[in-house]
């Protein structure tokens, strides 16, 4: 054999094989954070651009959308996935705690099946409606719902979602009604009110944000104690007479089990990336507001907001979806 030709061949094997050892490396390397929402809605776009901010931290990200049955799908995934830290739940109060009260059986344990890592955003829910609509704010819708019953429907990204549960709150509180019709994800509500299926819906301000500028849409209230930076004319449930507070937040989660090392290092990443002034700007403009945690502090502000919210639920005596 011509000792030249099997050098050759030998390298060349070699090279190759290192090649597809280093794919793999690579492949495993890779962090997938599960969005529990369609692409295009405003908390994707925010995980997508929060993602984008991770490689100059030392970790490769992308962002798959796995969006359906309230969050069940997304959470069912990650919670069986292996627990090595690549893959990681986009989570929020539906998914760690609404879905106990409002399920008959999950197939997975919002308790157990999950390790928190931190907390990455928050901001309040609104109602917006078309501008056409015979009311322009709270204050006069529920005076237009009280006298005319039935006549409005009113979305949401889920009946799950607190952008569903808080409105429906405030309606039993205020001894009115309006037809609930869920959507699978913020974006196709926000669809529905442009095309006039729905008339209101309840959401953040990051997905209507651009139909709110160019004017078709408008915000009727705020559920927090002070206006939104991004549209400073609309008033909140309080000025209107409303004790109504109620934010929509955002975590991430791992599987359990995962190493306590892989979560510190997801978390000293993302943390990095939350108070980095130009990010903060760029999430500002979508609506959103960084917030980020150690995994402890998480894991008590989940408590706190589910013995908070599950009382809530359980007041409005909703069926138990299956």
């Amino acid at each position: 054999m011509n000792i030249r030709r099997f050098v050759a061949g030998a390298c060349l094997g070699v090279t190759a094989l290192l090649a597809v050892v280093g794919g793999a490396q690579a492949q495993q390397d890779i962090t997938r954070i599960i969005v529990p929402f369609p692409a295009g809605g405003g908390t994707d776009v925010y995980v997508r651009l929060l993602a984008s901010e991770l490689p100059r931290h030392g970790m490769q990200v992308i962002v798959e959308n796995k969006p359906g049955a309230s969050g069940i799908v997304a959470a069912e995934y990650v919670a069986h996935a292996k627990p090595d830290g690549r893959t990681v739940l986009l989570s929020s109060l539906g998914i760690l705690a609404n879905n106990i009260a409002l399920y008959d059986k999950l197939p997975y344990d919002p308790q157990k099946d999950f390790a928190p890592v931190t907390q990455i955003a928050y901001q309040p829910a609104i109602i917006v409606g078309r501008p056409d609509l015979p009311y322009h704010n709270i204050k006069e819708m529920v005076e237009y719902a009280k006298k005319n019953p039935g006549k409005i429907n009113r979305g949401s990204p889920g009946a799950t979602i607190l952008t569903a549960l808080a409105p429906l709150s405030f309606e039993q509180k205020e001894g009115f009604r309006t037809t609930h019709i869920p959507f699978n994800g913020d974006s196709p509500a926000l669809l529905a009110v442009l095309s006039g299926t729905i008339d209101i819906d309840g959401t953040s301000i990051t997905g209507p944000l651009p139909y709110i500028r160019s004017g078709k849409m408008r915000v009727l209230g705020v559920m927090d104690t002070k206006r939104l930076p991004q549209v400073p004319d609309a008033p909140t449930f309080k000025e209107q007479g409303y004790d109504v507070q109620a934010q929509l937040w955002y975590s991430l989660s791992v599987p359990a089990g995962t190493p306590r090392a892989a979560i510190d290092r997801l978390n000293k990443a993302v943390n990095e990336v939350l108070v980095d002034p130009q990010f903060v700007e760029k999430a500002r403009a979508i609506g959103m507001e960084p917030r980020g945690s150690t995994p402890e502090q998480l894991a008590q502000f989940i408590k706190a907001e589910s013995d908070r919210w599950l009382p809530i639920l359980e007041a409005l005596n909703l069926p138990k979806q299956h």
